[in-house]
Parts: structure tokens; C-alpha cells; sequence
């Protein structure tokens, strides 16, 4: 495909400017060790294929200033579509090629863009051109495929088909999660002086989940399908009556609990009176749990499995603890579980924790752990699994009547702050406070800070008013004093308990939903993750402008050294900078530092922000203090 002369009419001058930079700087690229730009076709020939694939912009760019016939010793899908693109002026290639497929703006024009990406950062703040999209709109499948493909979150057991209700956090994931558990701990221990930490054990003596109601009263509602086998959470299946207007009732369907669920229930009725062959308008459907369905009107609700009625049975308790054997005998003595939450651990170690850390009421013990649930029906991605991470306060205030609600508002008003602090959108979180006939027999309030996720509205994060319940039933159970001598007011009472918790796995995909996101820079579409800088997994990256240089690589090594005694940060040094840039962008990354030509000789890089695109040039020794205070707050 051998090409003489210049392709596609003489440029103009504007054009012919950026073509001679191309040149120049395909020069650097591909013949570093010589100062002839003129590049040959056998200079070519002698790199690998595969460098000319991923230059392949460049390569078409410097062909159209050379006139030279490049693409010899490149694959031969890679000669094809570059000859393509090299005739007509314009990328009519496959993505494969280019990554692209959406432009038709002239190659000389589009691939100028990376050219001008390409060049060392001038010293006034610049951007690549961000454009929101206020449309960009994602589903559950989407969030899944993101976690998936960066490395967040994988099924547990994938190869061997999975294993439902459990996952594992791929290196992205772990990196998130970490710092999701450093961040609370940091606001919610360190920087109070009220605050203690512990670390229970996962397995406890079985008495403690005796005293505390977890064995007799810790369980679901349960129905199963006598036809297919199923079992549905007997409080997340719904049903509804089809009746109309004039007074008939044609049946029942049921839906399982989502955030169209209305929706789907009147599809179904719809359908139900079109097969009826019934005429005249549905009263609107209300939705009732099955778990509160009386049993004459059960039989008539069809299971979501068969669509058939009559084949549900009676809801029925369903213990959610997790049973093992501990020691070498396997009878009832050796039986116990896995915590199925972790307060029981700081309620035992009240009095341990008050007397050694010398505490004075009101404080409050922190605790981030795992904890089991035998879920009858795990669903929603990490949102409802089997096996979760939990971070709990529990809160210790006087018993008067007047004081636990002061102390609620305040926990209720901190958390919902630390979550918008963190990254979590004001505008997909609310508050939820539950009816009185709604609460734990044990809890005075409840007040629960709820995240509109992609699969419904459901809770994010729970601050209870529990009184003094578990110290009670403990001191009970155990036979030991749970009381708390007060020096100021010379009596002993039991403190009552505000309990802030909230689910790390919740959390993390609440922060997930919120930061993913997706816009226009440069005229192309960027799909970016806009973690805040203490939560995201990546804090920065090392980005030399070129590999070839050994002064500018170990430049810029020693840069990652020295950030990689204080952050998580990564090194790239593959590809093109703008494409370099994109990677980081999918990822979360905050910040990309650039060393170049210019660090050597004036000592600035530049450091570029995810969300603006805005790059600035500063001083190498300015750069660990701007990161400091983006990153630390300080």
C-alpha cells in the first residue's frame, strides 16, 4: 500500500504547523537516538509491530507530513485500517483500531488533539474541555460491570459457577474498602475525645446470643412455592388485590419488593384483565406485604415463581444466624455461632472497656468487624450478602428521659454529614424516621438515613435510640453488675445507648453510585469515577512523558518513591498521556502528575485534576503539600 506524495491535498497553514509537530514528535518517539526527523519507511520496519499499533495516530499523522509509506512492518489489520484512515482523511476504521468511531472530524484535526496532549504543559492552568452530562443515567447491570472489569468486586467461587450471597473485593475494591473503615475510624475515633475502639471475636459463647433474643427472636418471615421449590422473604414479597371500579375482584398479584414494583404490579394487572376479558378501569393497586396476609386471602395470591395462586405457604420464622461446632465433639455443648452483628461484642465489654480506658458517661465504644446472616434470599449485588463488614458505635448516656433525644439528633445530624463529607450525592439520600409501630420492642427511636439506589430506595445507614435493653439482659444473662458509677452525681445506673451503624459494603456501593459518571472531554465521551480524594482507591499518579529518557524516568521515580511512603499511588508510563489519563479517570484516580522535559530543568511537574481536566505546573517540592492538603485535609 505504498504511497508517494501528499495525501489528501496540501494542508493549510494551520494544519501544516500541526503536521510538522506530529513529525517532530513521532521522531522523539520512534528514533530517539537520532536528530533526523525525515523518518524512513525502514526505520519503521526496525520497531515492533506492536509499539506501532498503539502509535498508530501518530504514525498516520507523520505520513501525512512525509508522504512515506509507514505501515509496512505493522499487522495487517493495522496496515489496512491506517491505509484506510491515510486515503480518506477521516477514521473510518473499526474501535479495535482507534478506540473510536464517533468523530468525524478530519484525522489531521482529531489526532492533533493527542499531539497537543502530547507537549509539555504550558505554565498558566489549562483544560481539556469538560462537558456534564445531566442525563447520564445507569442501571444495576451497569454498576456490576463496572466493579467487575476495574477490579472492585468479583462472585465469590467464580469459577466454579459462584457462590450465592458472598463476594470478594478485587485490588481496586480492597483499596476502597480500606479506606472507606480508615476514614470512619479516623472521624469517628480519633478525632473525638469520646470515643474508644475495640475488636470482638466473630464467635462468642452461645449464651450471649440467648440473653441478647438473637436465638429465640433474630429471624425472617419465610414462605415458600410448593411447586418450584423457591423460598422468598415473606416481608419483601408483595401483594396486591385487582379489583374494579365497579366492585369486582378478578385476583392477586404479588411482585417482588423493588423500586418499580407499583409499576410491575399494574402490568400484571393489566394483563390479568385483558385474559379475563373484563372491561372498565382498576382501582389503584395497594401493596401489602405477604408476611401481614391473612391465610383465607393467601391462598388466592399467586407466587412469583408460577404466577399460579395457591401455591405460597403460611409465612414461618427463619433464624438468620449462622450455626458451627466448636472444639472436637459435635453435640448440642459444642454448638455456636458466627456474630450476627457486631454490638453484642461491645455490650460484654462494657465494664472491661470503661475501667481500663477510664472513661466517663457520655462515651461511646467504636467497632468495625464482620458479621453472618444466613439471608433467605441474598440479592442486589454487595447490598444484601451473607457474609458483610459492619462499623458500629455504640453510645452511653444517662438514663434520664430528657437526654437520649438531644443525643440522637446530634448522631443522626453527624452521620448524615460524614456521609455527604465522604462523597455520598445530597441529592440521593434522605432520612426515614420510623413509626413507633414499626420499632424494635426494645428501641425508644429509630432514624434511618436512606440511598436511592439504582434497584429502589432502601436503608444506607441506622442511628437507634436502644435504652438500656442489651446491658439489662446481659447483666441478666451473665449474673454481673452492668452498671455505670457516676462521681459527679454520686449514683449507679445502667446507661441507655444511641447505636450509629451502617454496612461498609453498603456504603462502598452507595459511594460507587454516586461517583460514577459519565461526560464529554475534548468531544469524546469519558466514563470517569468521581471518588473523593481521601476515599479513592488510587490517590495519584506517576505519569514520565516519555520511557526513553533515563533522566526523566528516574526523575519521576523518585517523585513515586517518596509518594508511595504516605499514599497508594501507581506508575504508568505506557501509552499515550491523554489515553494514560483516561485509564486513571475510569479508575477514581484524583490527581496525575506529569514529569517532563521541563521537570529537568526547572523542577515542575504538572498535576492534573480528574474532575476539571484543569492542569497547572508546580514546584516538585509544593507538590507533597498540595497533595497533603487535597488528600488529609491538612
Amino acid at each position: 500500500r505504498r504511497q508517494t506524495g501528499p495525501v489528501g491535498g496540501s494542508p493549510s497553514e494551520e494544519e501544516a504547523e500541526l503536521l510538522a509537530k506530529a513529525g517532530h514528535l513521532a521522531a522523539r518517539h520512534f528514533a530517539p537516538d537520532s536528530s533526523n526527523t525525515d523518518i524512513t519507511r525502514g526505520s519503521f520496519r526496525r520497531r515492533t509491530a506492536g509499539y506501532m499499533y498503539r502509535s498508530l495516530p501518530a504514525m498516520v499523522l507523520l505520513a501525512s507530513v512525509t508522504g512515506t509509506a509507514c505501515f509496512q512492518a505493522a499487522p495487517g489489520f493495522v496496515r489496512s485500517s491506517a491505509s484506510r484512515l491515510f486515503l480518506s482523511g477521516r477514521p473510518s476504521v473499526s474501535k479495535s483500531a482507534f478506540r473510536s468511531s464517533s468523530s468525524r472530524v478530519p484525522a489531521h484535526q482529531r489526532y492533533g488533539k493527542m499531539v497537543a496532549a502530547e507537549e509539555k504543559a504550558e505554565k498558566s492552568e489549562k483544560s481539556e474541555g469538560v462537558v456534564l452530562n445531566p442525563d447520564f443515567k445507569f442501571n444495576m447491570e451497569d454498576i456490576v460491570s463496572v466493579c467487575k472489569r476495574r477490579g472492585f468486586v468479583f462472585q465469590s467461587s467464580e469459577i466454579y459457577n459462584g457462590f450465592n450471597g458472598f463476594y470478594d473485593y478485587g485490588p481496586l475494591g480492597v483499596e476502597l474498602k480500606g479506606n472507606i473503615k480508615r476514614v470512619w475510624w479516623r472521624d469517628m475515633v480519633h478525632r473525638r475525645e469520646d470515643m474508644v475502639g475495640l475488636d470482638s471475636s466473630i464467635i462468642a459463647a452461645p449464651a450471649i446470643w440467648q440473653s441478647s433474643g438473637h436465638v429465640d427472636g433474630f429471624s425472617d418471615p419465610m414462605v415458600d412455592c410448593k411447586v418450584s421449590k423457591l423460598r422468598y422473604r415473606a416481608d419483601q414479597l408483595f401483594y396486591g388485590k385487582v379489583e374494579l371500579e365497579d366492585g369486582e375482584v378478578i385476583g392477586y398479584v404479588s411482585v417482588l419488593e423493588s423500586g418499580t414494583m407499583q409499576e410491575e404490579a399494574e402490568k400484571a394487572a393489566d394483563k390479568m384483565k385483558r385474559k379475563a376479558a373484563k372491561q372498565g378501569a382498576i382501582k389503584p393497586i395497594k401493596l401489602l406485604e405477604v408476611a401481614e396476609c391473612p391465610e383465607d386471602e393467601l391462598a388466592l395470591v399467586p407466587s412469583p415463581a408460577t404466577g399460579e395462586p395457591g401455591s405460597l405457604t403460611p409465612p414461618r420464622a427463619f433464624n438468620l444466624m449462622f450455626q458451627t461446632q466448636v472444639g472436637a465433639m459435635s453435640d448440642a455443648s459444642s454448638s455456636a455461632y458466627l456474630r450476627p452483628e457486631t454490638a453484642q461484642g461491645i455490650f460484654v465489654n462494657f465494664k472491661n472497656v470503661q475501667q481500663t480506658a477510664r472513661t466517663k458517661v457520655p462515651f461511646g465504644i467504636a467497632q468495625i468487624g464482620k458479621a453472618f446472616r444466613n439471608e433467605i434470599t441474598p440479592r442486589n449485588f454487595i447490598f444484601r450478602s451473607r457474609e458483610f463488614e459492619q462499623m458500629e458505635i455504640e453510645y452511653f448516656i444517662p438514663p434520664d428521659d430528657d437526654a437520649w433525644p438531644k443525643y440522637h439528633q446530634e448522631w443522626i445530624d453527624n452521620c448524615y454529614n460524614w456521609l455527604l463529607d465522604i462523597g455520598v450525592k445530597k441529592e440521593l439520600i434522605d432520612l426515614d424516621v420510623h413509626e413507633k409501630d414499626k420499632l424494635a420492642h426494645y428501641a425508644r427511636a429509630c432514624t434511618d438515613v436512606a440511598f436511592k439506589f439504582p434497584f429502589g430506595r432502601s436503608e444506607l445507614l441506622g442511628v437507634a435510640a436502644r435504652g438500656d435493653f442489651d446491658l439489662s439482659a446481659h447483666a441478666k444473662g451473665s449474673g454481673k453488675k452492668m452498671e455505670y458509677n457516676c462521681e459527679e452525681t454520686k449514683r449507679k445506673y445502667v446507661p441507655h445507648v444511641i447505636e450509629p451503624s451502617i454496612g461498609v459494603d453498603r456504603l462502598f456501593l452507595a459511594l460507587v453510585c454516586s461517583a460514577y459518571d459519565e461526560d464529554t472531554v475534548g468531544g469524546e465521551p469519558r466514563s470517569v469515577l468521581r471518588f473523593t480524594p481521601a476515599i479513592a482507591p488510587i490517590k495519584c499518579a506517576i505519569l514520565p512523558l516519555v520511557k526513553n529518557k533515563p533522566e526523566l524516568l528516574e526523575k519521576a521515580r523518585e517523585i513515586y518513591s517518596k509518594l508511595q511512603m504516605r499514599y497508594n499511588v501507581v506508575w504508568d508510563q505506557s501509552g499515550a498521556i491523554g489515553r494514560r489519563y483516561r485509564r486513571m479517570d475510569e479508575v477514581g484516580t484524583p490527581f496525575c502528575v506529569t514529569v517532563d522535559f521541563d521537570t529537568l530543568e526547572d523542577g515542575t511537574v504538572t498535576i492534573r485534576d480528574r474532575d476539571t481536566t484543569e492542569q497547572r505546573r508546580v514546584k516538585i517540592d509544593e507538590l507533597y503539600s498540595f497533595l497533603s492538603k487535597e488528600i488529609d485535609g491538612f
